[in-house]
């Protein structure tokens, strides 16, 4: 089954993915406390504003997770002191569904001391408190759902929603809560 871009929210961690079956020369990279997803080198040009983002940034005690450049709204949001489920309703009705030939919704989470997901559609916006590991993506599986998910760090987080099985997985990105804060990991393949 092709689901698209998806988050993995957990109480303790998150992951994202790219899925995709148009723009499959993509890698995520650490870049200046983020992790972003781009182009690889060998990938064609394009002018398409949906392939490069943050899918991942972290901001005090909560990281954001998403499909693009909501991330940054939401992040913003947290730091100013939004309740994250505040951020992730605001941010995703402001900058609504991606306006491409598929309407693709904007999918989004929060892992911090009250995590959520969310999902802006063409027709709804859905944010949910996650109590047990939720996913939501873009096509298929675009309304919050219960996953059997058992990473609880990082590393295991963005290795377990690369392996998932839905269709053209193309990399992937996890973070965890710690004592410490967050740790991130990545999957290029």
């Amino acid at each position: 089954m092709y689901v698209g871009r998806f988050v993995v929210v957990g109480p303790e961690v998150g992951a994202y993915r790219v899925s995709s079956r148009s723009f499959p020369n993509r890698r995520i990279a650490e870049r200046e406390g983020a992790l972003t997803v781009g182009p690889t080198a060998d990938a064609p040009e394009t002018d398409n504003p949906y392939i490069s983002y943050n899918c991942v940034r972290t901001a005090g005690d909560r990281a954001v997770l998403g499909n693009g450049s909501h991330v940054d709204p939401i992040t913003e949001k947290t730091e100013l002191g939004y309740p994250a489920r505040d951020a992730l309703a605001e941010s995703l009705l402001a900058l609504d569904y991606e306006k491409d030939d598929y309407d693709t919704p904007r999918v989004a989470g929060v892992v911090g001391e009250e995590s959520y997901v969310g999902t802006v559609r063409k027709d709804a916006l859905l944010v949910e408190r996650v109590e047990e590991p939720t996913l939501v993506a873009t096509y298929g599986k675009n309304a919050p759902e219960s996953v059997g998910f058992g990473a609880t760090d990082a590393e295991a987080a963005a290795r377990e929603a690369f392996d998932l099985d839905f269709e053209h997985a193309v990399c992937a990105a996890g973070v965890a809560r710690t004592d410490e804060g967050f740790e991130t990991a990545v999957v290029n393949e």
